[in-house]
């Protein structure tokens, strides 16, 4: 049986649709015996309320998006759980999207979640997002908006990250320190802002600990295939310099292709060769031998995000001030027996 409207209840009970929207939204002025015969007539005729009416009503749509660049990388999955942890709580809807590192996909699909009314939106920004005028526009939407991981700086709104130079440093630093002096560093993409300062955090390592920089030993990977980038970029760097000691890359993903290149010409890791990687993803737990990485906090990344979005969204609807915040949560070295 197809859901009822009020109208349907109202006729059949000979009352105006008025009283039955206060009668099922518990109204103080309809009597108690009103209210049950609405009830149990709703029940029997499977009415479910007009949620598109309703948010018209309401001006709310009681629904979130969240564009995330790749699905292919399980940070993004914890960063997910983060969120539809926040939401769940208030009883909202998420909408998830993947750009797959695409500027002009993400343009499509922020003006999908604008013409869908959603309240908020929560993205991590493509490799290929350098401008930004398409973000700004869910500003000039008054729809709330939290930026995480990948972040543009020059974009006026709330978000939230890792300091990823300084934990990208760190990694180096401790190569550094387990007496590694040959170390590559496989990037992510010239553009995206973590890549910028992770490749900043090594190269910083290096001079602190008077190891000269050279540019030949930073190779980037801006495939949509971190493992096979990782893979095909050890055989590269590895007969470009024999004598490299140790690997540090932009994400798990790149590693675990590192070390399967390394496995597959028995290079021992990490006596000849040590591997460091960036995310701390399930897979780093499971690769022989466990890969030494960066912790990165997606989960709390994803529920801190939904937490200043929700926040935001409460305050525009009581007409209340924004303060935008910036988020940096904390990162730790997770030493395993790749490095």
């Amino acid at each position: 049986m197809n859901n009822a409207t009020l109208k349907q209840i109202a006729t059949q009970l000979g009352i105006s649709t008025t009283t039955v929207s206060k009668a099922l939204r518990n109204y103080s002025d309809i009597s108690e015996k009103t209210k049950k015969a609405v009830i149990e007539l709703a029940s029997q005729l499977n009415y479910t309320p007009n949620s598109f009416a309703v948010n018209l009503r309401t001006s709310e749509s009681k629904t979130i998006g969240v564009i995330i660049p790749t699905i292919d990388f399980q940070f993004f999955s914890k960063v997910f759980k983060g969120v539809l942890e926040e939401a769940e709580k208030r009883d909202y809807m998420v909408i998830v999207l993947c750009s797959n590192e695409k500027l002009e996909l993400e343009k499509k699909q922020i003006d999908l979640l604008l013409s869908k009314r959603v309240d908020g939106i929560i993205i991590s920004l493509s490799n290929e997002t350098g401008d930004f005028d398409h973000i700004k526009k869910i500003l000039a939407h008054n729809t709330s908006l939290v930026l995480f991981d990948k972040i543009a700086k020059l974009v006026n709104c709330s978000k939230v990250s890792i300091n990823d130079r300084k934990a990208a440093y760190e990694a180096v630093d401790y190569l550094i320190k387990k007496g590694r002096k040959k170390i590559a560093h496989f990037r992510g993409s010239y553009m995206p802002q973590n890549s910028i300062d992770r490749f900043l955090g090594y190269k910083k390592a290096l001079e602190d600990n008077g190891i000269t920089y050279d540019s030949s030993l930073v190779y980037v990977c801006d495939g949509l295939s971190d493992f096979e980038d990782g893979y095909a970029t050890a055989k590269i760097a590895c007969e470009q310099h024999p004598d490299l000691d140790a690997i540090f890359t932009v994400t798990d993903l790149v590693a675990v292709g590192v070390l399967k290149y390394l496995q597959n010409l028995a290079i021992p890791v990490p006596q000849q060769i040590a591997v460091f990687g960036f995310c701390n993803s399930f897979l780093s737990e499971i690769t022989t031998p466990k890969l030494s990485t960066v912790d990165q906090p997606g989960f709390e990344i994803g529920r801190k995000a939904a937490e200043i979005l929700f926040e935001e969204i409460q305050l525009k609807k009581e007409k209340q001030p924004i303060t935008f915040q910036t988020i940096e949560l904390q990162t730790s070295l997770l030493q395993r027996g790749s490095a």
